[in-house]
């Protein structure tokens, strides 16, 4: 993995270039966690599960919420994946503090590896109350970032 070593106004610069070169793809409805207990590991999710992430107690599979439920803990959710060869180091950690000083939400964020399509990717969750105000964040970041081009 490559590490940058960058003063704060380089690495902003360099990932809204980022930013602006990731598939962003805005996923349709709301998304939640099922937990199941470690010892069973929840194969009924396989087909609908976008994730599935443990600790010592139980699986936790992020899934499609059920039409109509109504869960305090839905997401709205959406993900980037990067061109090859995109340095995207601390893109987490830079988008995460944005949305929250600009919109005043945490995020989660589960990432995974898909090396035919530039390597890592990320699923991004906000709560579904401040969802719309973090897409607008996202593209305003965006297109700001396209502008500088």
């Amino acid at each position: 993995m490559y590490i940058s070593q960058e003063t704060p106004e380089a690495t902003h610069a360099r990932l809204c270039q980022v930013l602006a070169q990731a598939e962003l793809v805005v996923h349709e409805g709301a998304y939640t966690f099922m937990e199941t207990p470690v010892s069973a590991f929840p194969l009924h999710a396989l087909e609908h599960a976008l994730a599935f992430v443990r600790d010592d107690a139980v699986w936790s599979a992020l899934i499609p919420c059920q039409e109509g439920a109504d869960d305090p803990e839905a997401f709205i959710l959406f993900s980037f994946h990067f061109p090859p060869g995109l340095d995207n180091s601390g893109f987490v950690g830079w988008l995460a503090s944005h949305l929250k000083a600009r919109v005043g939400t945490g995020v989660m964020v589960v990432c995974g590896q898909n090396t035919a399509r530039g390597g890592i990717f990320d699923y991004w969750g906000a709560p579904l109350a401040v969802g719309e105000a973090v897409i607008q964040a996202v593209h305003q970041l965006r297109g700001n970032a396209e502008a500088q081009r």
